[in-house]
């Protein structure tokens, strides 16, 4: 395989979206410089359905790295996705994660490959993306085993993440199973043999624990490049609030349309890291909000690139035409995703959570205390307000996402 080492395609690798690069920027530059042909991963976790916008930071880099020539592997987390990550991110200091049965975990990765295909040309014939699952070496171990990989870290370097010490603060319990967790990831690094690793700022830790193991086991050193996230004002994840986090296998309309509720100071990121502008792109992105120019403006611009990378250009087009439709013509005569549900009356916690606006009834009522949940116009603020679906029909529109809803 022929190593290429197109400069453009470097300087983004090393500047586009990255928060950092250990242990140097510069020493990755000199790797990739080198002629030699790498090894890169990144892992995804199945604990939930559908990949999510998040996810195409990594992937991204990920599509970089193979054209330049180097091999590729999208690590699915089917055996990590049962421990439960306790990753840095702010909503995930309060408690650990739900750990998932094996089932759950095989029910949710069935469409992943398929949704990452969007960004990463997972079966290019000249340099395909390789896919592994970490339960082929991590079903293996044996508790000895376990136990020596446990033996390279100590209680101390566990304790000290500031997740941990809110939980001690607040007397919130720490699992056992969570120490686990950055060491079975770092062992991912040392039976892949790789010599980088993507991975979101998050999940800095856990890529740091692999590089300790690939140096203990394997005496060499392994490159993290840890990318920027899209956090909310109030430092939470993209979305966790206000019920924008956009999966990939949402519609197109719900897409652009979830992207158009991102808040203004999110816009010049959002390009950096969710999108294949180039940086001078990005740089008169940048110049145009300096100067004072209409967010809704740029905000279009970002949803109909957004969803066209995902989706397609033909997508985006129609999920223009809708929003522009509804949300500013206010024209409710535009054909309306429709959603069937069973029953004939129930909550109005209830109906959010069926029609899969929301991913638990606690979301549900966050949206409606925050007042982002109307029907046929009217915002709706009572948690057991009954909704009859007999006599009328009904519009449920929750934040950016809208639908009719009809009796199946």
């Amino acid at each position: 395989m022929e190593i290429k080492k197109d400069l453009e395609t470097i300087e983004r690798i090393l500047n586009k979206g990255v928060e950092q690069i250990l242990p140097s920027k510069d020493a990755l530059k000199e790797k990739l410089l080198s002629g030699e042909r790498l090894t890169i991963y990144q892992g995804f976790d199945p604990t939930a359905p559908s990949l999510h916008i998040g996810h195409t930071v990594g992937m991204r880099k990920l599509e970089d790295f193979r054209k330049l020539g180097h091999k590729v592997i999208f690590l699915i987390g089917d055996f990590t996705a049962r421990i439960g990550d306790p990753s840095d991110k702010k909503e995930a200091r309060d408690s650990a994660r739900k750990v998932l049965t094996k089932e759950q975990v095989e029910s949710n990765l069935k469409k992943y490959i398929d949704q990452a295909s969007h960004i990463l040309d997972i079966k290019n014939k000249e340099n395909p993306v390789e896919i592994k699952y970490n339960s082929e070496w991590h079903d293996k171990l044996t508790f000895s085993e376990l136990i020596n990989l446990a033996s390279e870290f100590t209680v101390q370097q566990m304790i000290k993440r500031s997740m941990y010490q809110e939980r001690l603060k607040e007397d919130k319990p720490i699992f056992l199973n969570e120490f686990l967790y950055p060491i079975m990831q770092g062992y991912d690094s040392v039976v892949m043999d790789v010599d980088i690793e993507v991975g979101g700022n998050d999940q800095l830790f856990n890529m740091l624990a692999g590089r300790d193991m690939v140096l203990n086991h394997l005496k060499k050193e392994k490159i993290v490049l840890a990318g920027k996230l899209l956090e909310t004002a109030d430092g939470n994840k993209m979305g966790k609030s206000e019920g924008n986090m956009v999966r990939l296998d949402d519609s197109p309309e719900d897409i652009y349309g979830k992207i158009m509720s991102f808040e203004d100071n999110q816009i010049l990121i959002s390009f950096e890291i969710l999108t294949n502008a180039s940086m001078d792109e990005i740089n008169q992105y940048k110049k145009r909000i300096e100067n004072g120019e209409n967010p809704m403006t740029l905000k279009k611009e970002l949803a109909f690139k957004i969803t066209s990378e995902i989706k397609s250009e033909e997508d985006a087009k129609k999920a223009e035409l809708f929003f522009e439709a509804i949300f500013q013509k206010k024209d409710i005569d535009t054909e309306i995703p429709t959603i069937k549900i069973q029953k004939d009356s129930l909550s109005l916690v209830d109906l959010i959570y069926e029609c899969n606006f929301a991913r638990s009834k606690g979301e549900a009522r966050r949206l409606i205390e925050q007042g982002a949940v109307h029907i046929n116009g009217e915002k709706c603020s009572v948690f057991n307000q009954n909704i009859d679906l007999k006599n009328s029909q009904k519009i449920l529109k929750v934040g950016r996402q809208i639908a009719k809803i009809e009796i199946q």
